[in-house]
């Protein structure tokens, strides 16, 4: 996966990508905290992406300088980006972390990767390889037994149907990072959408489309409570902007095969902020479940052609999605 890279550049990379997943992964067990103290999904979702738009808005103004001309030829395309890959996968997915578990959400989400492999073989006739196909069936068989269907629990349906239309969120987010053709500055693609996703949710809000309420009292977790505002600028400075950016460095230094093999980190993150901010943890058949997940995926990565692993421009890092 590393090719001829040298080492001392893959090892920090394998530290910049760790850090830019554990930087992701902490935006759910924020937002559920908030969301507990009264806020809607809509309200945090807003609040996040606000913020990470803003810190990014210098370095995407500075990319762009002087190609503002590859924004106007892909705007359909950052358009499409900002509102479904970025904006209703970030909202679908705190919509689901509101009525369950942070990392079972997550881990719903990142079954996306077998999604867009469902789609390519449609759309485009790219039949999956058989490596692609074991690992789709070991990931639903995952997702069976991490859902806990079999043994009789209570499912929340409507928190599984979030999660699963941030699963498709997040493959539309795979797609459209992946193409080569755009020309845009990977930062400059994330800033756009963010800003973009923030618009979008304002405007959603003020004219009553999404449910908008907040409220600034102490926002409580499992260490105690804190300032409302503490876990907003956690999620948007660093659980979105450090993140992304840390995750656009890696992907420089690793290449995005093996970057978004290690992005995978971002499930065990989010199950262990899950445990330390709000005590959430699996039992063991959904950690079963969870494991087969994550074994599926690599699979279904693995079996992916080379040429379609490394695209020519590199893509914004993978997950940016919770």
């Amino acid at each position: 996966m590393t090719h001829d890279r040298p080492h001392s550049r893959v090892g920090a990379g394998l530290l910049v990508a760790l850090a830019a997943a554990f930087s992701f992964g902490m935006s759910g067990a924020w937002a559920r905290g908030l969301i507990d103290a009264g806020w809607t999904p809509g309200a945090a979702v807003t609040a996040r992406v606000w913020v990470a738009a803003l810190v990014l808005l210098v370095p995407t103004l500075i990319a762009l300088r002087g190609r503002w001309g590859l924004v106007r030829r892909n705007l359909g395309m950052i358009a499409v980006y900002g509102l479904l890959a970025v904006a209703a996968t970030q909202l679908f997915y705190f919509q689901a972390v509101a009525v369950m578990d942070v990392g079972l959400a997550l881990l719903i989400e990142y079954t996306a990767p077998v999604a867009v492999v469902l789609w390519l073989w449609m759309r485009r006739g790219e039949k999956p390889t058989g490596r692609s196909i074991l690992g789709a069936a070991i990931a639903f068989v995952g997702l069976v037994l991490m859902l806990d269907i079999l043994t009789g629990a209570r499912v929340d349906l409507g928190g599984i149907l979030w999660a699963l239309g941030a699963m498709i969120g997040a493959a539309t987010y795979f797609v459209l990072s992946g193409r080569s053709d755009t020309g845009l500055p990977p930062i400059a693609l994330a800033g756009l959408g963010l800003l973009l996703g923030a618009l979008g949710f304002t405007v959603a809000g003020l004219t009553g489309i999404l449910p908008m309420a907040w409220t600034t009292a102490d926002v409580a977790y499992r260490f105690g409570t804190v300032p409302w505002f503490v876990p907003v600028l956690a999620m948007g400075v660093i659980a979105t902007a450090v993140a992304y950016t840390l995750g656009i460095a890696s992907t420089r230094m690793l290449g995005s095969r093996l970057a978004s093999f290690v992005a995978l980190a971002e499930v065990v993150a989010a199950l262990l902020f899950g445990w330390l901010l709000l005590g959430q943890l699996p039992n063991a058949v959904q950690a079963i479940g969870g494991v087969l997940v994550l074994a599926g995926v690599v699979l279904v990565k693995l079996g992916e052609p080379a040429q379609a692993a490394d695209p020519v421009v590199e893509p914004v890092p993978a997950a940016r999605i919770g």
